[in-house]
């Protein structure tokens, strides 16, 4: 079964437009898009940004357990109140979303996320006062 960076790649190969504009619409680096194609997991944010680029809903492509951790379906709370005389009750009626217990792999995923944001940081840094 493909992760979710290679499904990703499928539906941008798919969609017929080039990376270049992909990239310059997302306001990123070449390098930052293949590295988000080799990760297992990706940022819902950035998943929805690509399908309005390329016009295609990744809802329907990912998996239910995927679905949990990209927050596409949101877990729902809800109060159930017997008597007056009786406490709240509160029971959660969506899946419990999956953490990660290995610490190692929540080390490579957040030093990823950060070298992704000091990429965004050094393209605005560009934008703004210009190349050297």
């Amino acid at each position: 079964m493909p992760h979710q960076g290679e499904i990703l790649q499928e539906a941008i190969k798919n969609s017929g437009i080039s990376i270049t504009r992909i990239v310059d619409e997302l306001g990123i680096t070449r390098p930052t898009i293949y590295r988000k194609f080799k990760e297992e997991t990706l940022d819902y944010a950035f998943v929805k940004r690509v399908g309005d680029v390329i016009s295609h809903d990744f809802s329907q492509d990912f998996t239910v357990t995927q679905q949990s951790v990209l927050s596409f379906v949101t877990p729902v709370a809800v109060n159930n109140i017997t008597s007056a005389s009786d406490r709240v009750v509160t029971s959660r009626n969506a899946a419990p979303l999956v953490t990660e217990p290995d610490l190692a792999k929540q080390l490579l995923m957040l030093q990823q996320k950060y070298i992704a944001l000091l990429e965004a940081y050094n393209e605005l840094l560009l934008k703004v006062y210009g190349p050297k």
